[in-house]
């Protein structure tokens, strides 16, 4: 029984790793894109104003 609670609360942590992992992704994705993504939005809104 003690083992299942140890595998039960590594299962847990895992998870969390893989988490932050995934989350470092993102940021460092929207970090690197987030001003060209910014700059296309920024056109398209101002060539529909445009109209």
């Amino acid at each position: 029984m003690l083992t299942s609670i140890r595998e039960h609360g590594q299962g847990l942590v895992e998870y969390a790793l893989l988490l932050v992992l995934v989350s470092l992704i993102v940021i460092a994705v929207l970090l690197i894109l987030g001003p060209t993504i910014g700059n296309f939005f920024s056109n398209l809104n101002s060539k529909l104003a445009s109209y």
